[in-house]
């Protein structure tokens, strides 16, 4: 599945509904961190999880992201691959490999 088929269901769903209004850059930034807390809830007492519960709320957090995006006028993929770049330069495999060390650190 693409994006572009992503974004084109929550386009539908949100215009079926005029949502858009509400879904201003702030409102959706704020969703994400709301959905994120309810996605760590999940982990918040045991290691051990539910796994359908984490998926769907896995989902409401991607579901944000991906319209925050589209808000922005972003393709989603070209963002994660834009970050991996600069994320690469920060970590080259000679220093980082096998380490959870911040790159000012390495």
């Amino acid at each position: 599945m693409t994006s572009e088929t992503v974004l084109a269901a929550l386009r539908a769903f949100i215009a079926e509904r005029d949502w858009a209004q509400f879904h201003s850059p702030e409102n959706l930034a704020k969703s994400i961190a709301v959905e994120a807390g309810e996605l760590l809830e999940e982990f918040q007492w045991s290691s051990e999880f539910d796994t359908e519960r984490v998926r769907l709320e896995l989902a409401d957090v991607l579901t944000y992201c991906y319209e925050l995006a589209d808000r922005l006028g972003a393709d989603p993929e070209s963002l994660i691959l834009e970050k991996l770049e600069i994320t690469r330069k920060k970590y080259p495999p000679e220093l980082a490999r096998g380490r959870s060390t911040k790159y000012d650190r390495l």
